[in-house]
């Protein structure tokens, strides 16, 4: 173990008896040869780099760079000299796109193979999520949010998402990368400033290493641009993957049309929710940004590995970072966090279910079957949505699915679809994680009715005329209705 901060120690002086010091069973002086257990053939931990790996040996960089040629040797340099000279955010989000684009280029466990899109398979696409929009017509108030039915690769959907990845991930990296330098006494920061640097770089391009992979195994799992519950693409651009879509229905016993239209439903129904609700956005990533500002480093582990680090095994750092360092504190603020987040995330896919459930079962005789296939797919997640959750300590999970579609189905029941659609006009007009314990409670309760509220307000503040509300006359009626009409049972 170095003595040196960040156990970072100078290279082995040279043996005092010169070729006597290499390894006599080495063929070639000692280049070139096996890699014997103790050392790990990619001392930095990058397994994932493009032509990292190769021979081990006594030499460092031989594990490296043994196998290469004089060009790829070059290249591997600049790419380390890229590394260690990043001076960008806490993720090195260009590292992160390499690693996913190589991820995807290997192909998932199954054998299957990333490949670009066809005009055929381009023409389904667009054609079931046209279908999937007449259907929700009859399921919901709000308009179509698809002004574009696209499909992509799965190297195309790393690309398109990318940019939301970063809004997750960046806040909680960033705590680790500061944490990285606090956990140095303060004199002794004031000494090693250029290697907590250079630390920072090294946790930047880690991080970058592990989001890529992740990011690189989910693009080979997930069938559209909203799987998680989050818009992950552009705005308007409704989403599907053939080659994910075919795996998804490979073993299901449905027809694949109707696999691509139930998929083509959910993506749809996601897209109009997200264009139509303007705040949604922003709500749903606020509470995934008010938990993470809860989530604390945990720095006596950091400093443990730190302390630990050693040039022949520095993998122990990724390796932390694969086993979470991550507690989310146990405070109200924070539980209060976690709540909202996790509710949010059931309401929009409860929502989801319960629209594309309407739209579906008159139509497929498959919609029981893959309802419930989608139901536990969210639930327990794929290892891609595992290691996201330790690395970013957070699961974007609906942990209250049902819950929440059994309350969209009944206010359906009790309001008529505008009434229900009407509560997205206002964010506390939305049900808590209370009103899913009591569904039945929020059903019948009295309606409140935002609108003159919000008018007020924007006259108020001289915003002209206010925003519409989405909430139809007929829903108020409706609700208005089934209070009196209901009044007696509830007493």
């Amino acid at each position: 173990m170095s003595d040196t901060p960040f156990g970072f120690g100078l290279p082995p002086e040279e043996p005092e008896n010169g070729d006597e010091g290499k390894k006599k069973d080495t063929p070639g002086g000692g280049q070139g040869g096996g890699q014997d257990s103790g050392g790990p053939g990619n001392p930095f931990g990058f397994g994932g780099l493009p032509g990292a790996g190769g021979p081990g040996g006594d030499n460092p960089f031989a594990a490296m760079f043994g196998s290469m040629n004089p060009n790829d040797l070059g290249a591997a340099f600049q790419q380390l000299g890229q590394m260690l000279s990043y001076e960008g955010g806490p993720v090195n989000w260009d590292m992160a796109k390499d690693i996913a684009r190589q991820t995807v280029s290997q192909g998932t466990p199954d054998g299957t193979k990333d490949a670009s899109v066809g005009p055929t398979e381009r023409g389904a696409v667009e054609e079931a999520i046209r279908l999937a929009d007449l259907w929700l017509d009859d399921a919901t108030s709000l308009p179509s949010g698809s002004g574009l039915a696209v499909a992509w690769s799965r190297a195309e959907w790393v690309e398109a998402t990318l940019p939301v990845w970063k809004e997750l991930v960046d806040p909680v990296a960033e705590r680790v990368g500061l944490a990285m330098g606090d956990v140095l006494p303060e004199e002794m920061q004031a000494m090693a400033g250029p290697l907590i640097g250079m630390m920072r770089s090294m946790g930047g391009a880690m991080f970058g290493q592990q989001i890529g992979q992740a990011v690189g195994v989910l693009a080979g799992e997930v069938v559209g641009s909203t799987d998680i519950g989050l818009p992950l693409g552009p705005a308007g651009k409704a989403a599907l993957l053939p080659v994910n879509v075919e795996a998804f229905g490979k073993d299901l016993g449905v027809p694949q049309e109707e696999v691509r239209l139930y998929l083509a439903l959910r993506e749809a129904a996601h897209q109009r929710l997200f264009a139509h609700v303007p705040w949604l956005r922003s709500h749903l990533f606020g509470a995934v940004e008010g938990y993470a500002r809860g989530i604390k480093v945990d720095t006596a582990k950091l400093e443990d590995v730190v302390g630990q680090l050693d040039p022949q095994n520095p993998e122990q750092l990724q390796e932390a970072l694969q086993q979470g360092m991550f507690q989310p504190e146990d405070t109200p603020a924070q539980k209060a966090a976690l709540a909202r987040l996790e509710t949010a995330l059931a309401l929009v896919e409860g929502w989801v279910d319960a629209v594309v459930h309407a739209a579906a079962k008159p139509r497929l005789s498959s919609a029981d079957a893959l309802r419930e296939t989608l139901r536990r797919r969210r639930a327990t997640g794929g290892p891609a949505e595992q290691t996201f959750a330790t690395l970013i300590g957070l699961e974007l999970r609906p942990r209250r699915l049902r819950d929440a579609s059994r309350l969209w189905a009944s206010l359906t029941d009790a309001r008529g679809v505008d009434g229900r659609d009407g509560l997205w006009a206002h964010p506390d007009m939305l049900p808590t994680a209370s009103d899913l314990d009591d569904p039945d409670g929020f059903v019948h309760h009295e309606q409140l009715d935002f609108s003159e509220l919000d008018k007020m307000l924007g006259e108020a503040a001289g915003g002209g005329t206010a925003k519409p509300d989405l909430k139809k006359d007929t829903g108020a009626a409706d609700a208005t209705e089934e209070t009196d009409d209901k009044g007696d049972d509830e007493k």
